[in-house]
């Protein structure tokens, strides 16, 4: 919310006014939500400035943001900080204005093309590691995982390149891999 809300006494006075409320007091409730009008204001201002989408919906953002907590202010507890409770409102109303409004921002990618972070280098360390227990499995089981685990390769498109059905891919796979995890184990031991 603003600076202000932020401040605790601020706050605990907005807690003691919504306890007065809850008990009866109407000039106060009407005090408490003009003064989160306010704030919730400046909230939705900032919001939609920052979005660049324009402040024609901050009005209907205070209104609905108002009428949610008029009518769930009997589920706000008494001990708890207002201010937080009515920040979460809020927000939400504002992004729900935004979705309404389909408000997207789009930025050029040349903007950031300097600030991108480059492509991860494969540690070949690990790769000549996978290589090397792969190589102690049987030619057909090395196959199946080369195809499926490293190139990417469809369960169905190894299983017509090998003449075999993907039932029998997908055990082959299993029980290749179950031994590709014992050597690591071993291996590690």
């Amino acid at each position: 919310m603003s600076a202000a809300v932020g401040d605790g006494q601020i706050d605990e006075k907005w807690a003691g006014m919504m306890r007065a409320a809850i008990a009866g007091d109407e000039a106060i409730y009407r005090r408490l939500l003009e003064e989160i009008a306010r704030s919730v204001r400046t909230m939705a201002r900032g919001a939609f400035s920052r979005a660049r989408v324009g402040d024609a919906d901050v009005e209907d953002v205070v209104q609905e943001t108002l009428l949610a907590i008029h009518l769930k202010r009997n589920t706000w507890d008494g001990g708890l900080r207002l201010a937080p409770w009515v920040g979460a409102i809020a927000r939400h109303k504002i992004i729900d204005a935004m979705r309404r409004r389909g408000a997207r921002r789009f930025q050029p990618i040349e903007d950031f093309e300097m600030t991108l972070a480059a492509p991860e280098v494969e540690d070949p360390h690990t790769r000549s590691d996978a290589e090397r227990l792969i190589a102690q499995l049987a030619p057909r089981q090395r196959d199946i995982v080369r195809s499926i685990s490293l190139e990417g390769q469809s369960i169905a498109a190894t299983a017509t390149r090998l003449s075999m059905t993907e039932g029998a891919v997908r055990v082959a796979l299993h029980r290749s891999l179950k031994l590709l995890a014992s050597a690591w184990r071993n291996a590690s031991q």
